[in-house]
């Protein structure tokens, strides 16, 4: 039986990317996208509150189930601690997809950059990398950055300049520290402007994600 799997985003940045590390990482699969935009607006006029959030998610998370999705993947990092908050009543196994990133972060370095454009995506990566180090039981000291003049560019519609603005802070960030974490799955497009060597300082989420997901479902074929 083919593979289905489910992403929800909370924008469409996100759909192109995640679909194709899908079709390259789990061949033949099906994948089905959900997509509420108004989420980080709402984040960002409460504060970050994820409670807020957290019943509309489990309607998704209940859609996704009721399609025959084998996996369900959250693609923001921004609510990145509702999934395990979701977990209990959804029998479809979830995957933050920021969780595999967390875990080659704390296990390959003790001074970990984390970048983000976005306040609320900021904290909770913070969270993640200090529970993450301490049941592997490292420790770890975080350097955070924020850009938010780039995320302002976006919104604005300049791509280019949000890249232009991404990648000074992320080059900063990097002379400070052993590896800078990209907090958000969209941050990973600017990347590509790198060479080789430099793209090593750095890790995101999609890939490690996504192959995370492929576990999940291999797990399941075998039990």
């Amino acid at each position: 039986m083919t593979a289905k799997i489910a992403i929800i985003h909370t924008t469409p940045v996100t759909i192109d990317p995640l679909k194709a590390l899908a079709a390259e990482l789990i061949p033949g699969c099906t994948v089905v996208n959900l997509v509420d935009d108004s989420i980080l607006p709402e984040l960002g006029e409460n504060g970050g509150n994820v409670s807020a959030i957290v019943d509309r998610w489990r309607q998704y998370a209940a859609i996704a189930e009721s399609l025959g999705a084998g996996c369900i993947l959250n693609a923001c990092s921004s609510i990145g601690e509702i999934p395990a908050l979701v977990q209990p009543h959804i029998s479809v196994p979830i995957v933050r997809i920021d969780q595999a990133m967390a875990e080659y972060a704390v296990r390959n370095a003790s001074v970990i950059g984390v970048a983000a454009t976005l306040a609320t995506t900021l904290r909770p990566t913070e969270r993640l990398l200090m529970q993450t180090a301490e049941a592997e039981g490292r420790e770890i000291r975080l350097v955070p950055a924020l850009a938010s003049a780039a995320y302002g560019k976006l919104l604005a519609g300049d791509k280019e300049g949000h890249d232009m603005e991404l990648a000074a802070a992320l080059r900063e960030l990097a002379s400070k520290t052993d590896i800078v974490v990209l907090a958000q799955a969209s941050m990973a497009r600017v990347l590509e402007q790198f060479g080789d060597e430099e793209k090593k300082q750095f890790i995101s989420s999609p890939r490690l994600g996504m192959k995370k997901v492929a576990a999940v479902l291999s797990d399941l074929k075998e039990t």
